[in-house]
């Protein structure tokens, strides 16, 4: 009976630390054929950004009292993001900021705009390599519409086309 308990006690325990973890990211590509860049606006929950860090760097990280973690964190979702031409050309992502806003860790990325836009082909691993049932979704918003991609699974580049 006692080790009934313990291991019961023990599953709880295991369930509360993930309970809170939703292991959803939304990014929002704001593309303003006027403008000369596109906008990536990626939000994770930061429950689920103060758990990766602690997988992907292995210390004690302090994201609201540290900037150097908050850009850390940045720069770990630069090198798991990425956007091509629809020429398979590599664009440039830089990045604007990573800072944290009520519930949410926000990376602000830019890239320049291409001289041709009738489709975009991009990857988002953020987090999913800590996480396998992390999903990245990501619209692309344009003056009068809105196209959606999801990243879960074994998905790697994925094309947006906005002639559709």
């Amino acid at each position: 009976m006692k080790d009934w308990l313990i291991a019961t006690l023990a599953l709880i325990w295991a369930n509360a630390a993930t309970a809170h973890q939703i292991k959803t990211a939304m990014t929002t590509v704001l593309i303003d054929s006027a403008s000369e860049q596109l906008e990536l606006m990626h939000r994770f929950y930061l429950h689920d950004t103060e758990h990766a860090v602690e997988e992907l760097f292995g210390e004690e990280i302090d994201l609201f009292h540290n900037k150097s973690d908050r850009a850390r964190f940045a720069q770990y979702v630069i090198d798991n993001v990425g956007l091509k031409d629809e020429t398979g050309r590599t664009m440039p992502l830089t990045l604007a900021s990573g800072s944290i806003d009520g519930q949410f860790f926000w990376v602000i990325q830019h890239a320049p705009m291409p001289a041709t836009l009738n489709r975009l082909q991009m990857r988002h691993d953020a987090l999913r390599d800590i996480w396998p049932t992390q999903v990245n979704m990501v619209n692309f918003k344009t003056h009068n519409t809105v196209h959606t991609l999801h990243f879960n699974g074994d998905d790697s580049w994925l094309w947006v086309d906005f002639k559709k």
